[in-house]
């Protein structure tokens, strides 16, 4: 088996999709723990399906590269719901869940009214689920993730205390002069920019996983919130890596294979932290 995943090794696109794999879990580790402590983590699930959404739009226009539709079109609905949330007529969970079923229900039947391809369902089931399309990025795509994801670690750096300030106490950070509304603003961009480089890896119905459940496993066992992070980048980057291999190795689902890596993650953090609460 070692021989076997050396061999495989040797081929630059199982290189290009194991980087872009890395690099995509740590970005969604950071802003995960966000998500889930200001209990908003449906967002990712929400603009997930608006990125389907958007392929569905873009494959239908025959535009050559997806990312420049998608992208756009993704924080844009980032920032619509962000300010439809704050509406009182329609509020935060509301709104993600009319945008996320009107982008999905959309999506779909774009692609079926506009066929592109001659096998609708498995583009459908590849598009949501995850397929092999992390293993055949292009060079250009690589280095647009890795872009993407360094502006995404840049980001979260330079406005970590901000970050930390709105994820705990938004009024405390309002009184305190800082404005909320824009780092919130700046945390659905960066959000948006994470779902749409992880499309290619898990599909859109997966990456609320991704997101969610390495800050849930490092939630398990530690307390503050710097641990949390640091243990949440470390577990999503082995798990992501742990699923790709396997994936590679047993021919199975590459999203998949992924979360359920994830999940048993979760299920042996659980264990250690009812150990540690015991003892």
């Amino acid at each position: 088996m070692l021989q076997q995943l050396l061999t495989y090794l040797e081929y630059p696109f199982v290189r290009y999709a194991l980087i872009v794999g890395t690099l995509i879990a740590l970005c969604s580790s950071l802003f995960g723990v966000t998500l889930v402590l200001k209990r908003f983590s449906f967002i990712g699930d929400g603009l997930s399906h608006v990125a389907f959404g958007a392929i569905a739009v873009a494959s239908v226009l025959r535009l050559s590269s997806d990312m420049l539709f998608v992208l756009p079109a993704t924080v844009l609905c980032a920032v619509l719901l962000l300010r439809v949330g704050q509406n009182a007529k329609i509020k935060g969970d509301a709104a993600i869940a009319m945008m996320s079923v009107g982008a999905l229900a959309i999506g779909y039947l774009l692609m079926n009214l506009f066929s592109t391809s001659a096998n609708i369902s498995g583009d459908v089931c590849s598009t949501l689920f995850g397929s092999t399309s992390i293993l055949t990025l292009s060079k250009a795509e690589v280095w647009l993730c890795v872009a993407l994801s360094i502006l995404v670690v840049a980001v979260y750096l330079l406005f970590y205390n901000k970050i930390f300030a709105v994820t705990f106490d938004e009024s405390f950070a309002r009184a305190s002069g800082l404005s909320v509304n824009a780092c919130n603003l700046l945390i659905a961009v960066i959000i948006a920019v994470i779902i749409v480089l992880a499309m290619n890896l898990v599909g859109s119905l997966l990456i609320s996983a991704l997101v969610i459940f390495p800050a849930l496993s490092a939630m398990r066992v530690f307390r503050s919130f710097q641990a949390v992070t640091v243990c949440s980048a470390i577990v999503s980057v082995c798990a992501t890596l742990t699923g790709m291999l396997i994936s590679i190795l047993a021919e199975t689902p590459v999203g998949s294979t992924i979360v359920a890596v994830d999940i048993a993650v979760f299920a042996l953090f659980s264990l250690a932290g009812k150990i540690l609460k015991r003892a």
